[in-house]
This record gives structure tokens, sequence and C-alpha cells, in this order.
């Protein structure tokens, strides 16, 4: 047995491993009217491979995919049933610093969400960002008039 244990560590045959796509959480906004609608979208998702867990939430026009899927493919799959759909593109307005500028307040948002967007964001090298954390109560070395 010494042998062939010898020569099979030459001769063997490996299949190659194929790479398991990341856990990962799809939103997506989608534009339901109905308990058909809601459930037709439902289980276009939860029948593709890799998907663990589905939430719809036809108040906030929202589905949420958790598992091992594509982003892409998850939205593919959401516009096949001939529902528009697109990326979620808000988020909770408590993470953005200016939630009300123009570019990130959005009436058609869900409440307590705000658009995603990139000038919603501050610079923290602006000189009027360093000008109220001058003069702010959570700065240590602020101004000691105030």
């Amino acid at each position: 047995m010494g042998a062939l244990d010898f020569l099979s560590d030459y001769f063997s045959v490996s299949t190659p491993k194929k790479k398991r796509k990341p856990m990962q959480t799809v939103e997506i906004k989608v534009k339901m009217d109905c308990d058909g609608c809601e459930r037709r979208v439902r289980n276009s998702v939860s029948n593709m491979s890799g998907v663990k867990q589905v939430e719809v939430n036809r108040k906030q026009s929202k589905v949420a995919v958790t598992g091992y899927v594509d982003r892409n493919k998850v939205l593919k799959k959401v516009q096949s049933t001939g529902k528009r759909a697109e990326f979620w593109p808000y988020i909770q307005y408590n993470l953005v610093a200016y939630p009300y500028v123009a570019q990130a307040y959005d009436k058609k948002a869900p409440s307590g969400y705000v658009k995603n967007a990139e000038q919603a964001l501050p610079n923290p090298n602006a000189p009027d960002e360093k000008l109220t954390s001058l003069f702010s109560d959570e700065n240590p070395n602020a101004c000691s008039i105030m």
C-alpha cells in the first residue's frame, strides 16, 4: 500500500473549487400596490439559489434579500416580474451630517430616510466645518467665551 499512496499523490484528480459569493443583504426599491404584487416579487426572489431570507415591506416599497447572491442578478430577477425596480437609494437621516440640503432631501423617501447623495456628506477640510467645530460644545478646546 505504501507505493500506491506515494503514486496517488502525483496523480490525484482535483476539482477546481468554486469561489463562493459573500453573504450580503441587497435592498431594492420596488413599487408594489397589492398583495399579488408583493407575492409575485417574493416568490421570484425566494426561488433563486443562495437566498436565505426575503423581507418585503410594501409600505416603504422595499425588498431586502439576504444570502449568497449577486446584487445585479437579484435586481434583474425583480425586474423580470414586470415591476420597475432599482437599488435602494436611501439611507437613514441620522447617518448624514446635513440631511435637509437640496441634494439629499427627497419628498418621496420613506419617513426617517434621505437620499444617499455624495453632496450630503460634508467635507471635513472645508473652512466652514472648521469654524463650526471651533465653537462646538463637544470640542474641549473650543472658545471659552461661549
